[in-house]
């Protein structure tokens, strides 16, 4: 079959396929747990691929199945981290931590001082780059998942080794939110562990379109005291790692500027600290180093 001759079904399956998906965000809401997710992962491998039988279609399922299990455990374990142990919540070694960082000052707090407003408030009126700083928050939910789609599209045998670093980074992540169980600066300054007020900004880029609540949404699903690492800063910076290291072209590098963004957001937002974020990079190098001398050591041997 030609290219073109492909490109005459799937262009349409794909257009109808966005639309699609822009009726469900509208109606429903934005898909965020696995179950839609899943669902509509495959729906987008369907169309890419319209003309091909059921069987192959069946692959998706047959391939992904483990993978959606282990999301489902890893969501619903994360959102009871802190009530599985019952340890209790740290509040002020990242207080400390950051306030060294920020010369007796919370970047959090700088940050929101200079972008939003002194005093800033979650009624501020949003800045252009706040729809900018959403967008890229809320990427971490799609990114992983989106690079995986792409790989299983183009060859099978990448799409195994970016999966097996997207699960360890998610579940070591979630063995550490049980251990220690730790506020986010927007929790801290609701319950007075920081004097001045630090409002939780995430969903204010996304107010004109209508979506600004999605956060909230995301928040019955989630753990508020689920921060130390940083799930989405580590996320972030596992991409770009993988990108570098996988990618030959210069441009490559360019991929660093996202958890760079990433990590801005989440301090101006007041989802996490500075030290977060930092351990949430160095949660996301140990995934990748380990995962490569998992993998090396692992290689079938040539007859």
């Amino acid at each position: 079959m030609t290219t073109s001759t492909t490109w005459t079904w799937r262009a349409p399956a794909l257009m109808v396929y966005a639309v699609a998906l822009g009726f469900w965000i509208v109606l429903v809401g934005i898909p965020t747990d696995p179950y839609q997710m899943f669902v509509w992962l495959w729906l987008v491998t369907i169309a890419w691929d319209v003309q091909a039988p059921w069987r192959d279609h069946l692959r998706f399922v047959r391939d992904w199945w483990l993978v959606f299990l282990g999301l489902v455990i890893y969501l619903y374990s994360r959102g009871l981290s802190d009530e599985l142990i019952g340890l209790p919540v740290h509040y002020t070694m990242p207080i400390r931590v950051d306030e060294w960082i920020g010369g007796g000052v919370l970047p959090t707090e700088r940050l929101q001082d200079a972008w939003c407003a002194a005093p800033c408030t979650g009624s501020t009126p949003p800045r252009w780059y706040d729809t900018v700083f959403t967008t890229v928050y809320f990427s971490h939910f799609v990114t992983g998942l989106t690079i995986a789609v792409v790989l299983w599209l183009r060859d099978r045998a990448a799409w195994l080794p970016w999966m097996r670093r997207y699960l360890v980074i998610n579940y070591a992540a979630l063995v550490i939110y049980l251990l220690y169980p730790m506020a986010p600066p927007w929790l801290a300054s609701k319950d007075g562990y920081i004097a001045d007020h630090v409002p939780r900004l995430t969903g204010r880029g996304w107010d004109a379109i209508g979506l600004g609540g999605f956060h909230v949404e995301l928040a019955s699903v989630g753990n508020p005291v689920a921060a130390m690492p940083s799930l989405h800063g580590g996320l972030a910076m596992l991409v770009a790692l993988y990108a570098v290291t996988h990618l030959r072209s210069p441009w490559r590098w360019l991929v660093l500027a996202y958890p760079v963004l990433m990590s801005t957001a989440l301090v101006y937002y007041g989802e996490h600290y500075v030290i977060d974020l930092l351990a949430g990079w160095l949660l996301a190098a140990v995934v990748m180093l380990g995962c490569t001398l998992y993998e090396r050591r692992h290689a079938p041997h040539p007859a």
